[in-house]
């Protein structure tokens, strides 16, 4: 599997197939602070631009009928980031809900956030039950955010559930398989991401989904989160649909 595909190449919407777009892309939006440290700007002007950039790629997903589109937006290691940081990266998830509980049903977008929600507080709680109440109802491209999300505790967590089960007797451990672990996992009922895209010029997960992106394709970008535009997505999706996906089979 090729891994990093980081020489710009002039991909177009043209170049895009969008009668085999990948069911699931998953986003890690990395770059924020290094965008506004480099132009003389408090880190947390970079989680605002960001959050823009989210709200653009999100409603194009939903235009060109991507499935599911998963986005890291914080991770459990980023509490350790400075307080009006992480402060400000609250406020503008809150905003977000305000706003997807207004949208919500116009555009027949489903919200569904992923990690431990107990860390929130009850307003940021409620708003997250809400959203899902509504996305319940409705049928459309789902986006799911991961919020205070590692994909070790992930694993974990699910672990300590089967656990449960199990002491309970409503499960053997003998019982236990993939397709079975699947069901305590987070992301459960949702298809693997075929494509994982990271702009900022990393090439690592970040502890990002490591279940689900056993077989991903992985698009590295040197480009920051903020810039990050429509036709960044066309590059990623137009290499992805150059790789060739055999899942450790033999092309015939």
């Amino acid at each position: 599997m090729k891994l990093a595909f980081r020489k710009k190449k002039a991909y177009t919407a043209g170049q895009v197939d969008f009668q085999r777009l990948p069911r699931h892309i998953a986003v890690i939006l990395d770059g924020n602070g290094r965008w506004a440290q480099r132009r003389g700007l408090p880190r947390t002007a970079g989680h605002k631009a960001g959050a823009e950039t989210f709200r653009t790629i999100a409603t194009y997903c939903r235009e060109i009928g991507l499935e599911h589109l998963t986005v890291y937006a914080f991770s459990t290691e980023n509490w350790k980031r400075p307080r009006d940081e992480v402060d400000t990266i609250m406020l503008l998830l809150k905003r977000y809900l305000l706003e997807a509980l207004n949208t919500m049903e116009r555009d027949n977008v489903r919200l569904r956030f992923l990690g431990d929600m107990s860390v929130l507080n009850d307003e940021l709680r409620e708003l997250v039950d809400q959203c899902n109440a509504i996305s319940a109802r409705l049928t459309g491209c789902q986006c799911n955010i991961c919020i205070n999300y590692g994909g070790r505790a992930e694993i974990v967590h699910a672990a300590k559930m089967f656990a449960e089960d199990c002491i309970a007797g409503s499960v053997k451990p003998t019982e236990l398989t993939e397709n079975l672990f699947e069901n305590y996992i987070y992301s459960s009922g949702i298809p693997s991401p075929e494509l994982l895209i990271r702009p900022g010029g990393e090439q690592r997960l970040s502890n990002f989904l490591l279940w689900q992106c056993a077989y991903a394709e992985f698009y590295f970008t040197d480009v920051l989160w903020p810039d990050f535009t429509k036709n960044e997505l066309h590059r990623a999706i137009a290499a992805y649909q150059q790789r060739d996906r055999r899942f450790g089979g033999v092309k015939k």
